[in-house]
């Protein structure tokens, strides 16, 4: 494929995802396909002489569409939200025809230098402490992981060696592996601190946890991945509080923030705690500005070497949405998950299962697990709309997150028709 073909290919591939995107709700929502269903389908082994880009496209809706679940269509309504808006798959094509491998910033100044800026824009939408940024001279600043248990290792990591360092500066006769043997994490049944649990959103209080890891000393690592894109809400912002405990803070703008997987968003107040941990320096990485003082070499944030120029995404969709743009965005789904849960509380047959904060809902019919358990079962097996469950003090329980970027309110209401539905099915064949 020269550049020739590649323009008029590449022009064909956009209409192709236009349509695909314009025309998902339309596609049912979860796939019809048994496990092993591909294999049968493509050969055995690559071709021997290229094949046609006009096989390849034949394919996709031959081989590749009827094994897709759809995240992005408007009756998904399962796990969380992943993020996805038209400006960050145009900054994802320029990202593929850069293609810089940015371990360094030797290896790319632009792709380590915007990178460094739009951590900086982000960490300043949600107010996080000055601490926390990079700034022309901070301590502190932000990094793009991959995911957010990518970033709650390297916390957990870099406080282990931060603490190693310690004891042996002060007990130097200690063997790295009788300090080891000694040391201890503190987690909830969710890991670490966490804003916005997976199971139904709640909220642990900082203001009660972070001062007792401060005077105690222990590494405070806080994980919001869903919340964390509502904080740039002033009305949202409060959950935050509590923050300026934290010695490092992550969440996802690739869930809520219309910014396409992967983009996990992480701050440490100290940068030198992380990179301490990390640190590879072979000759032939080594530049002439790496000890400048105004740069950093992120292949010491994080465990791969190589890096994509993720950023280029966050500098696109905060450019072409704006501020008001996102906020409008986060309002509308929260707005949607108030509408559901009005929904379910005139039903005397439903309950809510926990307090509705943000996008989820947790509810469920009222009686025994087992009938809730039909319920989804049958919910699912429709494939018009898809839900997940989850558990809460042994109940079984459905949760509804409001996750498309193109959902309505009428989606909203198509769903809860079909839910209710449903429900008079289970509890029909539950008195037979």
């Amino acid at each position: 494929m020269n550049a020739s073909e590649f323009r008029r290919r590449g022009k064909e591939m956009v209409d192709y995802v236009a349509n695909y995107l314009e025309g998902i709700e339309g596609r049912q929502v979860y796939p019809d396909v048994e496990p092993g269903y591909l294999r049968p389908l493509i050969p055995a082994a690559a071709p021997q002489e290229p094949d046609t880009f006009e096989d390849i496209i034949n394919d996709i809706e031959k081989i590749i569409m009827p094994g897709v679940t759809h995240w992005h269509s408007p009756y998904f309504f399962a796990y969380f939200p992943t993020a996805s808006s038209y400006p960050a798959m145009l900054a994802d094509m320029l990202c593929g025809a850069i293609g810089c491998i940015g371990f360094s910033w030797a290896a790319s100044p632009a792709c380590t230098e915007l990178e460094t800026v739009m951590m900086d824009w982000l960490g300043q939408m949600l107010e996080l402490p000055e601490a926390f940024l990079a700034g022309k001279a901070g301590e502190g600043g932000g990094v793009i992981q991959g995911s957010a248990s990518e970033a709650t290792l390297m916390a957990l990591l870099a406080a282990r060696t931060k603490v190693i360092h310690q004891l042996q500066a002060e007990s130097p006769e200690l063997t790295q592996a009788a300090i080891m043997e000694k040391l201890v994490a503190y987690s909830s049944d969710q890991v670490v601190a966490t804003l916005g649990t997976t199971t139904c959103c709640s909220f642990d209080n900082l203001l009660e946890v972070g001062p007792i890891c401060n005077k105690e000393d222990v590494w405070l690592h806080i994980d919001a991945a869903y919340a964390g894109s509502a904080f740039i809400c002033p009305e949202f912002r409060h959950l935050l509080n509590g923050v300026e405990f934290a010695d490092s803070f992550n969440f996802n703008p690739h869930k809520w923030l219309l910014v396409n997987f992967d983009c996990s968003a992480m701050w440490v107040k100290k940068r030198a705690d992380l990179t301490g941990a990390f640190r590879l320096d072979p000759t032939y990485l080594k530049h002439s500005h790496q000890d400048s003082g105004f740069i950093t070499d992120y292949r010491h944030w994080q465990i791969p070497l190589g890096r994509r120029f993720r950023s280029l995404k966050m500098w696109f969709v905060f450019r072409m949405y704006g501020v008001k743009g996102l906020q409008s965005y986060i309002r509308k789904h929260v707005q949607l998950s108030h509408e559901f849960e009005s929904l379910v509380r005139q039903d005397p047959r439903f309950e809510i299962c926990a307090e509705v904060t943000l996008g989820l809902v947790c509810f469920r019919l009222k009686g025994s697990n087992k009938v809730n358990e039909a319920l989804l079962q049958r919910i699912n097996s429709a494939k018009k709309i898809h839900l997940v469950p989850c558990h809460l003090r042994d109940k079984f329980v459905l949760r509804f997150a409001i996750c498309s970027r193109t959902v309505e309110s009428a989606h909203v209401q198509v769903a809860w028709e079909h839910i209710k539905e449903m429900a008079a099915d289970v509890l029909q064949a539950e008195m037979e």
